[in-house]
């Protein structure tokens, strides 16, 4: 696909952004579960095929995997892993535990329609729902030390600097 093309495929979807800015605004979502017997978190990605492109509401074809959903999947997975780790660490003993993200993006700004909107996610919401009988005092806790030892929730919460650079090969 070139230039050209891109800009065809996409015009039409511009046009309804500027038409009803409210379309352009997608909430994203990622599910995992702890359930396992070692310290993982299985994602319910549902691909069998890793494959990046663009999201159906930027003109993709909806057939490969949007880096949105991979962002809030890596979150669900990290923060199901270190949930499960800090759960092992405490010793409370969980009989299941989801880990849920949602994302609210507006595709307006990714797609250039409206400058005033920001790129990229707005707000992100990590729930989790745990099955246990460990007292209150004890999620408060795992909660605590889940937010605090989770790497993508602490890299997204604290905007690290970043750099990018271009190299010609």
């Amino acid at each position: 696909m070139d230039a050209t093309q891109l800009r065809a495929m996409q015009a039409p979807i511009k046009e309804r952004y500027k038409n009803d800015p409210t379309s352009g605004l997608i909430t994203l979502k990622a599910t995992g579960s702890t359930d396992s017997e070692g310290i993982a978190c299985k994602l319910e990605t549902g691909r069998a095929i890793a494959m990046a492109g663009l999201h159906p509401a930027t003109g993709g074809s909806g057939l490969e995997l949007c880096s949105g959903d991979m962002l809030l999947e890596a979150l669900v997975a990290c923060a199901g892993v270190t949930l499960k780790s800090v759960a092992t660490a405490l010793e409370v003993p969980l009989k299941e535990g989801r880990v849920s993200a949602e994302g609210d993006l507006d595709f307006r700004g990714t797609l250039g329609v409206d400058k005033e909107a920001p790129v990229g996610f707005a707000e992100i919401r990590l729930r989790f729902d745990v099955d246990t009988e460990a007292p209150q005092d004890k999620l408060d806790l795992m909660l605590k030390l889940t937010e605090r030892y989770c790497v993508v929730y602490q890299t997204i919460k604290n905007g690290p600097k970043m750099s990018v650079e271009m190299h010609r090969v």
